[in-house]
């Protein structure tokens, strides 16, 4: 369970690294178009994270996305009989880590940018995501 909860804490950073992450480990080669659609998806979420016009992750349709993310994330990684739990726990995880991780993004913009805070975060959201995805 503990994978779950911290993979649902990464799409609380960033919604769709996650599920690229896990599409590019667990089914790349079987399903070669869905990984190449969540890797897209995920690149277009963390190119368009620096634009200065970006909402904030904390909205409700952030949060939606984050929730829905975490959770579907959380259900992959759990044992097979645990994936409503699975589900649960990353949805959750994903919704607080979206409010810790603003703040503390926020924290970290007035200190060194925009660009700057959003390429450390995103290093550290991808991997996690892969390293999480491949355990």
């Amino acid at each position: 369970m503990l994978r779950s909860i911290l993979m649902g804490a990464v799409a609380g950073a960033r919604a769709m690294t996650p599920l690229a992450a896990l599409a590019a480990t667990r089914g790349g080669a079987r399903r070669p178009v869905v990984s190449a659609g969540s890797l897209l998806l995920a690149a277009g979420e963390l190119a368009g994270d620096k634009m200065r016009n970006a909402p904030d992750r904390v909205v409700p349709a952030g949060i939606a996305g984050r929730l829905l993310s975490g959770a579907i994330a959380g259900a992959v990684c759990a044992e097979r009989d645990d994936r409503v739990m699975g589900a649960v726990f990353g949805a959750a995880a994903a919704v607080v880590a979206s409010h810790l991780t603003f703040r503390l993004r926020a924290a970290a913009t007035r200190r060194w940018g925009q660009t700057a805070s959003g390429l450390i975060e995103d290093g550290v959201a991808v991997a996690s995501a892969v390293a999480l995805a491949r355990a």
